[in-house]
């Protein structure tokens, strides 16, 4: 089993029913291949070959970001663009003097952790972040915080230790009306996380993390991206434009008569669309089908994918949601919706899964001539759903 998969078989079941959205979990030695995902090699070679700057890649110590200018000096090229150019001494003295590492959207440069993101996708039916943090010293680069959106840790080398203060604020959002307080007591719960451990932290509960056990430290945070009331509201506020009260202009300059009517009209509509019991099921599939997924090209096959059985083809949306009727297959995905014939439905099906599939595998699954196995990909690829690679 992949670090990814281990990872992903941890959040189902149980951990659904009894843990997402309502308390803090710990999974001892649970990926014990972690140091796939991500390694202090790894995170050299991230730094050296990209052109990183705050926010994306910053140092933070006691909750303050630290200036660039303080590890790094501006390169001039010769178009007279300016960048700055990481100065590994003074990266180090900070990260000794207690400064923490931070490197935002890990997934999108670095592979391995790109396809647990992926994968975390799919299990979770949500949009997924993954930032990486390095620190060295049992200096809180962060202090006690809180996050507003749900996450999940995996230690890939050295430890942690966390403190778990709980929520002082049930469900904090990032536009919110009231900022939660400061805990005022001791932590809930105390542990160090080891090489190969996973936590999982809802939203809003207060936390700090040190590196405290001697040795240096680097872990990867899943962001889970929330999905709240709010929100719900916002797409059933969609749904109902098809109403004509809905569209009707607010009563602005009316009497008091008629603007209680028009509001107790607007009312009975949402109660109405309330009713339905589908709408939260709708609103979950509107998320997942119109995800523009994780970006990949799929160079050097700029036009029409070649007859190539040899090569591989992935959908790059990891929440598509694929239907059969009859008559006909549906994949909706990125924002599109297709109807296909039903001998297209295998390869649709092997797409899904995530995986990266031959298409040569796909011609054999469906009993497709390469050239409309070619020609459905040729599709795909077009309206960046799906990605070309190499032969799995």
């Amino acid at each position: 089993m992949t670090a990814t998969e281990s990872v992903a078989a941890h959040l189902g079941g149980d951990f659904l029913a009894q843990v997402y959205r309502r308390t803090h979990h710990i999974w001892k030695a649970a990926v014990p291949n972690a140091a796939a995902l991500l390694s202090f090699n790894d995170l050299n070679g991230i730094i050296a070959s990209h052109r990183l700057e705050p926010p994306r890649l910053r140092l933070s110590l006691n909750g303050e970001v630290l200036p660039l200018h303080r590890y790094g000096v501006p390169q001039t090229t010769r178009r007279n663009t300016v960048w700055q150019r990481t100065q590994p001494a003074q990266l180090h003295t900070l990260l000794a003097d207690g400064a923490t590492l931070v490197l935002d959207a890990i997934d999108e440069i670095h592979p391995p952790v790109n396809e647990l993101a992926a994968d975390l996708e799919r299990t979770l039916r949500t949009g997924v972040q993954v930032n990486a943090y390095a620190s060295w010293t049992a200096t809180e680069g962060f202090g006690t915080h809180w996050d507003d959106h749900d996450t999940v840790i995996i230690q890939v080398a050295g430890s942690k230790r966390w403190k778990i203060y709980g929520p002082t604020r049930l469900h904090p959002t990032y536009r919110d009306i009231e900022t939660p307080s400061e805990p005022t007591g001791g932590p809930i719960d105390e542990f160090v996380l080891e090489a190969g451990d996973m936590l999982y932290v809802p939203r809003g509960h207060w936390h700090s993390v040190s590196a405290s056990e001697g040795m240096a430290s680097l872990h990867v945070t899943c962001g889970l991206q929330t999905a709240t009331g709010a929100d719900l509201i916002t797409f059933m506020a969609d749904e109902l434009r098809e109403r004509e009260t809905v569209r009707t202009d607010v009563p602005q300059f009316a009497d008091i008569t008629t603007r209680r009517l028009y509001l107790h009209q607007l009312v009975d509509e949402l109660a109405e669309h309330l009713e339905d019991q589908d709408v939260i099921e709708r609103f979950f599939t509107h998320r997942d089908v119109t995800d523009p997924g994780r970006l990949a090209p799929s160079l050097p096959f700029v036009v029409d994918v070649p007859e190539d059985k040899g090569l591989s083809v992935r959908l790059t949306t990891p929440r598509a949601h694929l239907s059969e009727t009859d008559e006909a297959v549906r994949l909706r995905a990125g924002g599109e919706d297709w109807e296909f014939d039903l001998v297209v439905g295998p390869i649709l099906t092997a797409l899904v899964g995530g995986r990266p599939v031959s298409l040569g595998d796909l011609a054999m699954r469906s009993g497709l001539p390469m050239s409309e196995v070619s020609k459905l990909v040729t599709e795909l690829v077009a309206h960046q759903v799906a990605a070309l690679g190499s032969a799995p």
